[in-house]
């Protein structure tokens, strides 16, 4: 994709963004396990980065998805993957089912704040029986009068601790499991809201992370987003950015893997020679990179037709289920390098080798997202390609 002036503005902001504002700070964060989330996402939101490819009458910039992929691209530079999987969650991830489908009041009553930074959102699907089964969930709510009464749990929800409102897949009737299902904001601080225990993970230790609880907790109808029972569809449209987010910011951090154990391979010696002599090595580097820009390219390809309003259904998928390879892949490729050096924590491939292992398994996992491959292949057992 051509990136014009404009984007290469924003590139600029980002990266300085980065810099100045994340990176400096990353070995605090991680030691405490948690970020100033409020403090950062309020510079966020006075520099427009929160709601670039949002509606402009909320605060937004009103730009189109690339500008969006352009913030991701660099914000995975950070030198965690916490704290911009937090970000994320919020620009990518909570808000754009809010920001696509919601009324004028709701929009205004909880994306606006967040597009400001005001307020911090959390997405709320997943469950303890029902990760990447997300037509398996069972919270349920209750139609009564004007209100719904919501009773069920939530697992694995980024943010949760700090959340001011969820965006909250939740069943609001009987019938088939992709027709029975509504997106709620519930507010935090509404009663029978409970946040567990922050969760202790392997990586993303800068980014906080916890159960939700609801219990007979009283939302009001029209803090729907939608129509009752497409709860299901809205989801998965806004899948196509958490998965594009996804690939997205995973490019910068195996460049960062790449060339930072360049430099570590070019300064040991070993049997008299750098590492980075030895012709397995260097070929390996190289072909690491040769796997991130392909991922790139795919991940752009999905971009493009995505902002030409097409379904992108099956190359997020793609672009999701590479990066969640390569997430596995070279950063596993370039510990071994490290050798020893690798295996110690406070080592920049240590950090991206724990948090990367989650795009494999965060906002659907590899293994489903071949299922939905499949599907659109039309190779599913039992299944025809219907079509052209």
């Amino acid at each position: 994709m051509y990136l014009t002036d404009e984007h290469r503005e924003l590139q600029r902001t980002v990266r300085n963004f980065v810099q100045q504002e994340i990176n400096p700070y990353i070995p605090e964060w991680e030691a405490a396990g948690a970020f100033p989330i409020r403090e950062l996402f309020r510079k966020l939101g006075d520099l427009g980065l929160l709601g670039i490819s949002k509606p402009t009458e909320y605060g937004g910039l009103g730009l189109d998805f690339s500008y969006e992929t352009v913030f991701l691209e660099e914000l995975g530079a950070a030198h965690c993957g916490g704290v911009p999987l937090s970000i994320a969650v919020q620009t990518s991830m909570s808000t754009p089912a809010l920001a696509n489908f919601a009324s004028d009041a709701l929009k205004e009553e909880f994306l606006a704040p967040a597009v400001r930074g005001d307020m911090i959102a959390s997405i709320a699907v997943s469950e303890p029986g029902a990760g990447s089964d997300v037509a398996g969930v069972k919270t349920q709510a209750v139609a009564d009068g004007d209100d719904y009464i919501v009773n069920g749990s939530k697992m694995w929800i980024t943010n949760a601790p700090n959340a001011d409102f969820f965006c909250t897949l939740v069943n609001t009737g009987p019938g088939k499991p992709h027709r029975n299902k509504s997106l709620l904001v519930i507010p935090a601080n509404t009663p029978g809201v409970r946040v567990g225990e922050k969760l202790k993970k392997l990586g993303m230790r800068s980014s906080e992370t916890a159960p939700v609880f609801f219990d007979d907790v009283r939302v009001p109808q029209r803090f729907r987003i939608g129509n009752e029972g497409d709860g299901f569809l809205l989801q998965m449209l806004q899948f196509q950015e958490e998965r594009l987010a996804g690939a997205a910011l995973t490019i910068k951090g195996l460049e960062n893997c790449v060339s930072t154990t360049i430099d570590y391979v070019r300064e040991r010696h070993a049997f008299d020679a750098p590492l980075l002599d030895n012709q397995a090595i260097h070929f390996s580097l190289a072909e690491m990179q040769t796997e991130v820009e392909c991922l790139r390219a795919l991940t752009w390809q999905a971009v493009e037709a995505y902002v030409r309003g097409e379904d992108v259904t099956t190359l997020a998928s793609m672009a999701k289920l590479k990066a969640g390879r390569l997430s596995r892949s070279i950063p596993d490729q370039c510990l071994q390098f490290w050798g020893g050096m690798g295996y110690i924590e406070e080592t920049s491939i240590n950090r991206a080798y724990r948090d990367s292992r989650l795009t494999a398994i965060g906002g659907g996992a590899d293994e489903v997202m071949l299922g939905i491959i499949c599907k659109l292949m039309g190779i599913l057992p039992g299944r025809r390609k219907t079509g052209a």
